[in-house]
C-alpha cells in the first residue's frame, strides 16, 4: 500500500498532515501501549515493542492506507491466560503461529470470509473481555494487597473482597481522577491525549511527594530503553499441539479486529483498503513482534481514527507513529518506571468502559431469541472460561442456528393443479398447463443444504406408484451442498431403479455447477436438465408417450 502511495504521487502538504498525525498517534499510543503490556502479564517494555515492531511492519506492507497497529485491550484475556499457562516462551510461539494463519487467511482469500464472523459473535466476546478487564484492574485500581488471586473470574471477585479492608486511598485517588482527566480533557486539548496527562501530572507528583503508591519501577524493575536483537524460541510437536487452540483465537481475534478498524477507517476517508493484504501484514507483524520479543498485535480501531481525525492519510502516518514511539522508548524509557500504576489502572478502565459496547449489547437482547442466546452464551463463556472456548463455542453455536433457520425457509412437495403455485401471472405456474398422464411435478423451495435434505426425502417418500417421468423443479433453489446433492442422488439412483425418468428445471447457476462437479448431471444427462419449466414440460410429453 505504502508503494501505491508514492506511485499516484505524493505532495509536500500531505506529507506534512502525516508527520503530524504519526506524531499524535505516537504520543497516544504510548501510555496505552505500557499499559496493555502490564494487563497483558508481560512487561511495559513488552508492549512498546509491540507497538514498535508490529506497527511499523503494518503500515509499510498492510492492506489499509491508514491503519495503526499494535497491542489492544482485545488481546490481554487471551495473553495474560497464556503466559499463565504456559509462560512468556509459549506466548512467542503462540504469536508465531497465530501470524503463519494470519498469512494463510490472506493468501487463500479468506479476508471476505473472516468480515462475516456473526455480529452477537463479536459483541459478545468484546464485551466480555471488557468485564474481564476491568475485573482484573481492581487491585491496581484500588491498591489492594491480595497477593496471588484464583484464575477464574468469580474467584477473583471473591479475593477482592476478602481484601477490600486493604484500600490505598491515593491508589484510589489517582486512579479516578486519572478517569476524570482521560474522559473531560478532549473538551479543552483534543491534540493532546487525556491518558498522557494523566501519566504526566501523577508521574512528576509520586516522585515529589513520594507517594505511598506502587510504580512501574517497583514492580518490574528498570524499563528497557532499547529494542532487543530478534530470538526464536526452541519449539517442538507437543508444544505446537498444546498451543494450537490458542493461537487459533489469536489469529481469529487478530483478523476481525484489524478488519473491522480497516471498514471503519474506510467510512472515514472514502478508500478501500485489500483485506486479504492486510491479513498478510498482520501475520508478518505478529511473526516480528514474537521475535523482537513483543505479544500479539493487530489493527487498533481507536488509534486508526485519531490518525485520521488528524490529517493521516497514507501509510507514512503509521511509519512515524512507530518512529515517534522508538525514539521515545530510547530517550525517556529510563523514566517509565516512576509511572504510578493506579494511573495505568485508570486508563484501562476507560478503555474497557469504551470496549463493553453495553448499548449494542442491550440492543441485541431486543433481538431475535437465536442471537440473544449466542450473545449471552459467547459473552458468559468469555467471562468465566476462556475466550478461545468462548470464539469456538459463540461461532459454532451461530452455524447451527443459521443451518436451523435455512431448514425453515426451505420446503418440498408435490405440485398440483388444485395448487395456483404463484396464480396466473407467475409464468412458471402449471395452472392452465396441460401436464400429461403419468408425469408428476415435485418442487424444492429454498437453500438446499443439508438441514433441508431431510424435509426433501421425507417429502418425496410419499410417491406410491413410480410416475413415468418426475419432474423436480428447482427455480427456488439458490444454493446446494454435498448433503443436498447426495440426497438428489439417492432420489435419480431410486428413479432409474423404478423405471422413472428425472428432469430438473429451473437449475441455478450454483446448484448447476455443484451438479456438474459431483458427476451427477451426467447421471441424470444433461438432456434432462433445463433452465425453463417449459423445456421439462415438453421434454417431459416427450417421453411420456
Amino acid at each position: 500500500m505504502l508503494f501505491d502511495v508514492f506511485r499516484g504521487g505524493y505532495g509536500g502538504s500531505q506529507l506534512l498532515n502525516d508527520i503530524t498525525a504519526g506524531a499524535i498517534v505516537g504520543i497516544v499510543a504510548l501510555p496505552l501501549a505500557i499499559a496493555f503490556g502490564i494487563a497483558s502479564g508481560v512487561t511495559p517494555d513488552q508492549g512498546l515493542i509491540t507497538a514498535v515492531v508490529a506497527g511499523l511492519i503494518i503500515s509499510l506492507l498492510g492492506g489499509s492506507r491508514v491503519q495503526i497497529g499494535g497491542p489492544t485491550g482485545a488481546f490481554i484475556v487471551i495473553v495474560y491466560g497464556i503466559v499463565q499457562q504456559h509462560g512468556y516462551q509459549g506466548l512467542v510461539i503462540a504469536t508465531i503461529m497465530a501470524g503463519f494463519l494470519l498469512i494463510l487467511f490472506g493468501l487463500t482469500g479468506m479476508g471476505a470470509i473472516i468480515q462475516y464472523v456473526p455480529y452477537p459473535v463479536t459483541v459478545g466476546f468484546t464485551s466480555g473481555i471488557a468485564v474481564v478487564i476491568a475485573t482484573t484492574q481492581l487491585p491496581d485500581f484500588l491498591g489492594l494487597s491480595t497477593g496471588p488471586v484464583p484464575s477464574d473470574f468469580l474467584g477473583k471477585l471473591t479475593s477482592y473482597y476478602g481484601h477490600i479492608q486493604t484500600v490505598n486511598l491515593w491508589a484510589l485517588l489517582i486512579g479516578v481522577s486519572t478517569i476524570t482527566i482521560v474522559i473531560f480533557s478532549p473538551k479543552f486539548a483534543r491534540k493532546v491525549p487525556g491518558s498522557l496527562v494523566a501519566i504526566l501530572l501523577w508521574t512528576i507528583a509520586a516522585h515529589i511527594f513520594n507517594l505511598p503508591i506502587e510504580t512501574i519501577g517497583s514492580r518490574f524493575g528498570e524499563v528497557s530503553a532499547s529494542i532487543p536483537t530478534p530470538s526464536l524460541p526452541s519449539i517442538d510437536i507437543a508444544t505446537i499441539k498444546s498451543l494450537l487452540s490458542p493461537a487459533l483465537a489469536i489469529a481469529l481475534l487478530g483478523a476481525i479486529e484489524s478488519l473491522l478498524s480497516a471498514v471503519v477507517s474506510d467510512g472515514m476517508t472514502g478508500y478501500r483498503h485489500k483485506p486479504d493484504a492486510e491479513l498478510v501484514a498482520q501475520g508478518l507483524a505478529n511473526i516480528g513482534s514474537a521475535l523482537f520479543g513483543g505479544i500479539p498485535a493487530t489493527g487498533a480501531i481507536a488509534r486508526t481514527a485519531t490518525n485520521v481525525k488528524n490529517g493521516g492519510r497514507t501509510p507514512v502516518a503509521g511509519v512515524v507513529h512507530a518512529l515517534v514511539l522508538l525514539a521515545i522508548m530510547i530517550l525517556f524509557g529510563g523514566w517509565a518506571a516512576l509511572i504510578p500504576i493506579p494511573v495505568l489502572s485508570g486508563i484501562l478502565l476507560v478503555v474497557a468502559y469504551n470496549m463493553s459496547e453495553w448499548r449494542l449489547f442491550a440492543r441485541l437482547l431486543k433481538s431475535p431469541r437465536s442471537d440473544v442466546l449466542v450473545l449471552a452464551v459467547t459473552f458468559i463463556l468469555t467471562v468465566l472460561v476462556d475466550l478461545t472456548v468462548a470464539l469456538e463455542v459463540g461461532v459454532v453455536l451461530a452455524a447451527m442456528l443459521f443451518m436451523r433457520r435455512m431448514a425453515a425457509v426451505s420446503n418440498a412437495g408435490f405440485i398440483t393443479k388444485s395448487i395456483l403455485n404463484g396464480g396466473a401471472n407467475d409464468p412458471g405456474s402449471i395452472t392452465n398447463r396441460e401436464i400429461p398422464q403419468g408425469v408428476e411435478i415435485f418442487e424444492v423451495y429454498g437453500p438446499f443444504f443439508f438441514g433441508a435434505a431431510s424435509k426433501f426425502r421425507d417429502a418425496i417418500s410419499v410417491i406410491k406408484s413410480p410416475p413415468r417421468v418426475l419432474i423436480l423443479r428447482m427455480r427456488e433453489v439458490t444454493a446446494m451442498d454435498a448433503t443436498g446433492i447426495r440426497a438428489l442422488e439417492d432420489v435419480a439412483k431410486k428413479s432409474r431403479m423404478e423405471g422413472t425418468i428425472l428432469i430438473l428445471s429451473g437449475v441455478h447457476a450454483q446448484p448447476l455447477v455443484a451438479l456438474e462437479h459431483s458427476g451427477l448431471l451426467l447421471e441424470i444427462g444433461e438432456d434432462n436438465v433445463f433452465a425453463e419449466f417449459e423445456g421439462a414440460l415438453a421434454r417431459a410429453r416427450e417421453l411420456a408417450q
